[in-house]
């Protein structure tokens, strides 16, 4: 690797999440801080806590200063935070979505190598709106017994997310869109949202627009995942078949995950905090560490990200370092160490 770079250097918020949060964000900021080292970036971690930990400790689940850190540094790397099952604080990540605008959640799905898996070669990549749908969260009890949610879809939302997704597929040369609904029932809601969808499309030609009701796309899906390429989805659709395609590269433990918006952007695992195996060395930190990479190609540390993802890969490839989730038998630490030499060892 080459030393002859000047330095670049960036502040990132770190919430590194409870449960299994504090190893795999360890394990992903030692990785990083190792790729920097040789390509001349500096990391500036500011660790906070979110949750049920940081209500013991601030008093509140995203203390201000969590707040003030993303809205002063723009990026942050998240690890998994428990959200209770009916009842408890409303999830974070939902929270943190609302407060800084993160309308777009973006996940690719790549299968890394050395893995087995039904479906090889799957190249995916999931655009779901961030903030509005059922997850705006306004519930209430119309009469003991029903409860009413509300379903909230904007032009302007719909508009915005539909740019984002034929933005990215002309910038990255992806092929074709699909757009998700079930506006057969739901014509009006999910009308506005194709609407938005064909309207948008109108000013790409060059990409293939079609749309599939979700139900169909997820019986498809399973049946040939190769003949999508990007979906656009609403943000319940959207959050339902991202974890049904993580399954065809392995699962949520390997699957990366970014939300963004115009002025911030917040990468994280999209797994779960599994406190039943914290502390044993025992965490695969790949998530984390998938969605570290995206976060340094939204830095524009392109190189970087393909050293770190070239690392990640190499040790997939040879099966030696891998956890016991993906059929290994290494630790989290020994994994790390792999990653790092593997990093050390190739060339820019």
């Amino acid at each position: 690797m080459s030393h002859n770079v000047s330095p670049r250097n960036y502040n990132i918020t770190l919430i590194a999440g409870d449960g299994i949060g504090p190893e795999v964000s360890g394990a992903v900021v030692r990785i990083l801080n190792a790729a920097g080292d040789a390509a001349g970036v500096k990391f500036a971690w500011e660790p906070y806590s979110a949750g049920a930990a940081a209500f013991e400790k601030h008093g509140a689940y995203i203390p201000p200063e969590l707040y003030q850190s993303i809205e002063r540094n723009r990026v942050a790397l998240k690890g998994p935070v428990t959200t209770p099952v009916g009842g408890g604080f409303s999830s974070i990540n939902v929270t943190l979505r609302k407060r800084f605008e993160l309308y777009a959640n973006f996940r690719p799905i790549r299968n890394l190598p050395g893995l087995e898996s039904r479906y090889p070669g799957v190249d995916l990549v999931i655009v779901r709106e961030n903030t509005e749908g059922e997850y705006v969260g306004l519930e209430h009890e119309v009469v003991p017994g029903v409860v009413e949610s509300l379903k909230i879809i904007t032009e302007k939302g719909s508009t915005r997310i539909a740019k984002f997704a034929f933005e990215y597929a002309a910038r990255n040369r992806r092929a074709k869109i699909h757009a998700i609904h079930k506006a057969n029932i739901m014509k009006m809601s999910d009308g506005l949202f194709l609407r938005c969808a064909r309207e948008v499309a109108k000013g790409y030609p060059q990409i293939a627009y079609a749309e599939h009701i979700i139900d169909n796309t997820c019986m498809q899906l399973v049946m040939n995942p190769y003949q999508y390429d990007t979906l656009l989805l609403e943000n319940l659709y959207g959050d339902i078949v991202s974890d049904l395609c993580a399954a065809f590269i392995g699962g949520l433990g390997l699957a990366p995950g970014a939300n963004l918006g115009a002025e911030c952007a917040i990468f994280e695992a999209v797994h779960g905090s599994a406190p039943d195996i914290a502390g044993k060395d025992l965490a695969n930190p790949t998530a984390l560490l998938q969605s570290s990479i995206l976060m340094l190609r939204h830095l524009g540390e392109a190189g970087m990200a393909d050293q770190v993802q070239g690392a990640l890969e190499s040790v997939y490839r040879e099966r030696r370092f891998l956890t016991r989730d993906v059929g290994g038998s290494a630790g989290t630490s020994a994994f790390v160490d792999a990653v790092v030499a593997a990093l050390e060892g190739g060339e820019c």
